[in-house]
């Protein structure tokens, strides 16, 4: 009898075989929640495999997993209002272009990004490092505009892994990514499949593109002087731009071939897009599992999320009441996150109220036909690995970019939350649930984003154990990486080679002027003296006449 072999699963098998336990330390300090989300799942992932896994958070974690011992350094109190007034902030301006709400929401969120110094200032943090019974074999990194905690890796002496919620377009440079800007899209371009970016767009692209670097390079300004302050006087450290050069790979929450643009990338470059989605979703709550099982299966149910930044407070109190007059008279079962339980929208049998949910696992219940999201990567990304077609209410940052990229691919429609009406509201839902072809179309999307030679798990798994077994692997990095700006797009050389056509184009000058000027002389004596011969042989014509 043949035994069929179930090639993922050996593929899995055979990585963990060839893998030992190792001290991974995860600082993931981040104050977006569903960044939190993201990185805690690899921290569950590398958990279960068997490693020693220690994490650090500013936030509490939405999960643990047992065997994870974690630290949290509490959040300042003040800090953790100021994060919440620009949300509320952000949340009252227009999203309609989102290149500028996508700058706006950065540079609003510039003044916090200072606060992550406070982490490597707190003793818990020193301890990891000064406590000579600590051991640790990796550093895996959650990055938000946290540069300075690469200096923990160094304190650690051990190789580096930055774990990142978006794709290769933010940070790859660090690894010597090619940006080719004319036609890979910056986040908030977006471009439909099997199309090029047109003039404007491409140039919509160039002045995005430097406003991203403009804004980083103040950030690392910022980050630069603090490094000195805090590392100033250790002679062991190096060069606060030097710490990039200890990064071995960056995990980025994408998939390029799915989801696009191509581009080229450098092999540190790895992409896990949809790592916190379950090979398979655990059992719902009790509560919730009973009320969709309640929706029949014509009508079926609704998940509405707004994800974890945007409050119940952040939203206009009119608009809440409208999107509650719609939901309620609908004849389908609506899931609806909402933080202040003892203050919901309203009560209707049709809507079950929860301050906390298990995205991923409802997304993949059956019976949920659209999901009414803001529109965060790590959403979109679930509902698309689940095939539910989405209407994006979008409110400050990457998700007016995601919104119309989602658009733009079929998968559903975008409305705006400062606008929000009745009637376009509740016309929108019916079409999405009425018309076919979002659903078809982020089903076939959900088919070729699941295709891949290893799961986002499994190369989590294998690139972690990698750059555990090679030390850091220093042979993945770009040689970019060890090159000045000057040296990697040679300006040195067009320095150079402008030189010397210049040299010669001077030599060339002086040595024709040279020439001009000696065939000039001789040219010109020669004219004088057949001018001189001339006047005598007139005088003497002229002595020689009779009168």
């Amino acid at each position: 009898m043949a035994v069929k072999l179930n090639i993922p699963l050996l593929l899995l098998a055979l990585l963990a075989g060839g893998s030992q336990a190792a001290n991974i330390l995860g600082l993931f300090t981040s104050l977006s929640p569903s960044h939190l989300v993201i990185q805690m799942s690899m921290a569950k992932i590398l958990a279960e495999s068997g490693h020693n896994v220690t994490v650090v958070t500013a936030l509490k974690p939405p999960f643990l997993h047992q065997s994870i011992n974690h630290i949290q350094v509490p959040l300042n109190e003040a800090d953790g209002k100021s994060f919440g007034a620009l949300v509320a902030g952000m949340a009252k301006r227009d999203t309609s272009n989102p290149v500028i709400s996508m700058f706006l929401a950065m540079g609003s969120m510039l003044s916090l990004f200072g606060k992550m110094e406070d982490v490597l200032r707190h003793q818990k943090v020193q301890d990891l490092y000064e406590q000579p019974d600590n051991h640790f074999d990796l550093v895996i990194l959650g990055y938000f505009m946290n540069s300075l905690q690469l200096s923990v890796a160094h304190k650690l002496k051990v190789p580096q892994i930055v774990a990142l919620s978006n794709p290769p377009v933010l940070l790859g440079s660090v690894l010597g990514n090619p940006s080719e800007i004319s036609y890979v899209p910056s986040l908030n371009v977006v471009v439909e499949k099997g199309q090029t970016m047109s003039i404007f767009q491409r140039l919509l692209n160039i002045f995005g593109t430097v406003g991203q670097w403009i804004f980083m390079l103040a950030i690392e300004h910022n980050n630069d002087k603090i490094y000195k302050d805090l590392y100033g006087d250790d002679p062991s450290m190096p060069r606060y731009e030097d710490l990039y050069k200890n990064i071995s790979l960056i995990f980025f929450a994408s998939h390029g071939i799915s989801e696009g643009p191509i581009r080229p990338n450098v092999p540190a470059v790895i992409e896990v897009g949809g790592i916190q989605v379950k090979d398979q979703p655990d059992p719902l709550p009790k509560d919730i599992e009973e009320f969709l099982n309640g929706a029949t299966e014509a009508q079926g149910a609704i998940l509405l999320s707004l994800g974890s930044n945007v409050k119940a407070e952040h939203i206009q109190t009119d608009t809440v009441q409208k999107m509650f007059n719609v939901i309620s008279k609908l004849k389908h079962k609506v899931i609806w996150k909402w933080d202040d339980l003892e203050n919901t929208p309203g009560k209707s049998a049709n809507i079950l109220y929860a301050k906390w949910l298990p995205q991923d696992d409802i997304l993949a219940h059956p019976k949920i036909r659209l999901f009414i999201t803001h529109a965060g990567k790590g959403g979109v990304t679930e509902a698309q690995y689940h095939g539910k077609p989405m209407l994006a209410l979008p409110v400050f940052g990457d998700q007016p970019g995601n919104a119309d990229a989602m658009v733009s691919q079929g998968f559903g429609l975008s409305l705006s939350l400062l606008t929000l009406e009745e009637q376009s509201f509740r016309d929108t839902i019916l079409e999405i649930l009425d018309n076919p072809k979002y659903n078809q179309a982020v089903k076939a999307f959900s088919s070729l984003y699941r295709d891949r030679p290893l799961s986002a798990r499994q190369t989590l798994l294998y690139w972690v154990d990698y750059v555990i077994r090679h030390h850091g692997a220093p042979h993945l990095q770009s040689p970019v990486v060890h090159m000045s700006l000057i040296e990697a797009h040679n300006l040195d050389i067009y320095a150079l080679l402008l030189g010397i056509l210049f040299i010669i184009y001077w030599i060339s000058k002086r040595l024709l002027c040279a020439i001009c000027r000696k065939f000039g002389t001789k040219k010109s004596k020669s004219h004088l003296k057949n001018k001189t011969k001339t006047q005598k042989k007139t005088i003497k014509s002229f002595s020689s006449r009779k009168f």
